[in-house]
């Protein structure tokens, strides 16, 4: 099966989903700075969740350049993944909405833990259809970042309730963490024959 286009379906998803989490920012009824308070919330929830999207999409990118050959268990995998990204928008809203209350940092950080689930399970997938010599195999190695990820989502989660700074925390350092770019990818496609 030819990979292109699972990638154009998924890049169309994902500019949707962007898409849509910016129709959330709402023009406020003044024409003052103060006007603009209430709309904080909103656009940090609005900004971090682009972070987490564009994250995805690059990362994304590069995984399905690493690979010859998908299958139709990629196929599910990839739209897995694009299922939970596309219940960014409804918990990115709520959350900025209400303020980040728990209940609303517990569900954002749920939406975050199945996008890392279905990431991993994508991964794992490509994996196993390209084999374990490929080029994606050798690039994610011990992959630290994809294992911790999933922990600090479930700190997040669990302190929502109790310490909201923290979920909060938790939240931004995961995508600090993936925010500078990770070279395995492009380091093992430059050192692999074609």
């Amino acid at each position: 099966m030819h990979k292109t286009r699972l990638e154009a379906f998924s890049d169309g998803v994902l500019a949707i989903i962007l898409t849509i989490m910016v129709l959330e920012l709402k023009v406020p009824h003044g024409a003052d700075f103060p006007a603009l308070r209430p709309l904080l919330p909103i656009f940090l929830s609005y900004v971090l969740s682009f972070l987490y999207v564009g994250i995805y999409w690059n990362n994304h990118h590069h995984m399905l350049s690493s690979c010859r050959q998908i299958s139709g268990g990629v196929l599910w995998a990839n739209l897995h993944l694009l299922f939970w990204l596309s219940l960014t928008p409804f918990a990115t809203g709520w959350m900025g909405e209400n303020h980040f209350a728990p209940a609303t940092l517990a569900v954002y950080g749920g939406v975050l833990l199945g996008s890392a689930i279905a990431y991993f399970v994508l991964q794992n997938a490509l994996i196993a259809v390209n084999g374990p010599d490929s080029p994606l195999a050798h690039a994610v190695g011990h992959d630290w970042k994809g294992k911790l990820s999933p922990v600090l989502y479930v700190v997040g989660i669990v302190s929502s309730f109790w310490l909201p700074w923290l979920a909060g925390a938790a939240y931004v350092a995961v995508a600090l963490i993936w925010l500078i770019p990770d070279p395995r990818i492009e380091r093992t496609l430059t050192t692999q024959p074609d």
